[in-house]
C-alpha cells in the first residue's frame, strides 16, 4: 500500500480497479486510517485508507481513471 521516501509516503493501489471518488484534496490533512480514494474492484468498492497522519501533497490520479497494481495513487508528507 505504501512507499517511503524521507517523510513522504505513496499511497499505492492495492488491486487493479476504477477510482470511483477522491475523498481528500491536495492541501488536506488527514489521519492514519481515513479514506483517502475508493477503488472499484470486480464490482466491489474499495476503501483506500491513509497509512499515517499527514497532509497530502500530490494526488496523481482523478476519478474514472483505471489503475493497476501498485499505481502510485497520491502523496502524503506526515
Amino acid at each position: 500500500m505504501t512507499k517511503e521516501n524521507g517523510n513522504e509516503i505513496a499511497v499505492k493501489s492495492t488491486m487493479p480497479g476504477i477510482i470511483i471518488k477522491i475523498m481528500v484534496k491536495v492541501g488536506e490533512k488527514v489521519n492514519e486510517g481515513d479514506v483517502t480514494a475508493i477503488l472499484e474492484s470486480m464490482k466491489m468498492e474499495n476503501d483506500v485508507k491513509s497509512p499515517i497522519s499527514g497532509k497530502v501533497t500530490r494526488i496523481f490520479v482523478k476519478e474514472d481513471d483505471t489503475v493497476n497494481l501498485d499505481d502510485i495513487l497520491m502523496i502524503i508528507k506526515s
